[in-house]
């Protein structure tokens, strides 16, 4: 072979080559951006064990562009920004507000969802579920509150008024309130809607619940309000309200219930999605997927505090049971 057919031939396979082999052929691992609106430890640990079960190893085969804030969701736009001006190969997102902001700022790069909406059609990140037809895909998370109001009510049956603790900012926040709403109406529960935007929010709304006859709470799925569990739950305990939670961390806390995705297993399941997208497929041909697991904490030493009786059929169905 001459030297001007060996070239050809390269540039040939480097075309057509892709995304990881390409940067392997070029000296570079792939880069994948990482962008949440506040830390999420959890999520990223688990992402990078995905990844480096994949053989995917920082940072001789992995570099990580991770975009994290405050809490603040104004702040996603610039960071997704930053993002694409780095050029990396895929970007990975943590909460609805991250998804549409890396849309909103790149129409080629890849977009894999770790903790996307319930609803990415309505959102207009996706064509569909099972063809997205653009540059996202990834994992789904379900809105569960009327589930979780459910799941409250069978464990604590005398409660007649429920908060429901939620962030405008959120961009379904809006439905998940009308989810829950009507969730309510059938259970013969009043529902007061607690808006909690920072955590400045917060002791004036339990006061207003506490004020408002309210015997137990739920908590909106936010990214917001999870960086706040802390609170919540100390608020809770002070209110001698029985609460659901979204996440596991909630029940560390000393919260009384869980009921949500097992996110780290969301972004651990994320990173075979970023493996094929690097190896050539398409975010438009790759299916949005259900959550990689869904689970049901009960923290029986919060519900001895409460004075409460755990029903023996909802401790059945429990995946963990803290006592």
């Amino acid at each position: 072979m001459d030297r001007r057919t060996f070239l050809v031939t390269v540039a040939g396979g480097l075309l057509a080559a892709p995304l990881a082999a390409k940067a392997q052929l070029l000296g570079k691992p792939p880069r994948i951006g990482f962008l949440a609106p506040a830390p999420s430890p959890l999520n990223i640990d688990a992402f990078r064990d995905g990844m480096r079960e994949l053989g995917y190893v920082e940072p001789s085969r992995l570099v990580l562009d991770i975009r994290w804030g405050d809490g603040r969701l104004d702040r996603l736009p610039g960071f997704a920004s930053e993002l694409v001006q780095l050029r990396v190969d895929v970007i990975v997102t943590d909460s609805t507000a991250a998804t549409l902001a890396a849309k909103h700022a790149t129409t080629t790069i890849p977009i894999v969802m770790g903790s996307g909406t319930a609803d990415p059609v309505g959102q207009g990140l996706v064509a569909s579920i099972a063809r997205p037809g653009g540059n996202v895909t990834g994992l789904m998370i379900p809105s569960l509150d009327p589930k979780r109001l459910e799941l409250l009510k069978e464990a604590v049956p005398r409660l007649t008024h429920v908060a429901y603790v939620w962030n405008p900012v959120n961009p379904g926040g809006d439905d998940d309130v009308r989810a829950i709403d009507g969730a309510a109406r059938k259970l013969g529960v009043q529902l007061h809607p607690l808006a909690v935007k920072t955590a400045k929010d917060l002791d004036p709304a339990f006061a207003q619940a506490k004020r408002a006859g309210v015997d137990g709470l739920v908590v909106m799925t936010d990214f917001v309000l999870h960086g706040l569990r802390e609170h919540i739950v100390e608020l809770a305990a002070r209110y001698r309200f029985p609460g659901i939670y979204m996440t596991r961390p909630f029940i560390e806390a000393g919260g009384l219930l869980a009921y949500g995705v097992n996110v780290p297993a969301n972004f651990r399941r994320a990173a075979t999605l970023v493996d094929k997208i690097l190896k050539g497929a398409k975010p438009s041909d790759l299916p949005v997927e259900n959550p990689a697991r869904i689970e049901l904490i009960i923290n029986l030493k919060t519900a001895k505090a409460l004075g409460l009786t755990i029903p023996p059929s909802l401790l059945q169905r429990a995946d963990q049971v803290i006592e």
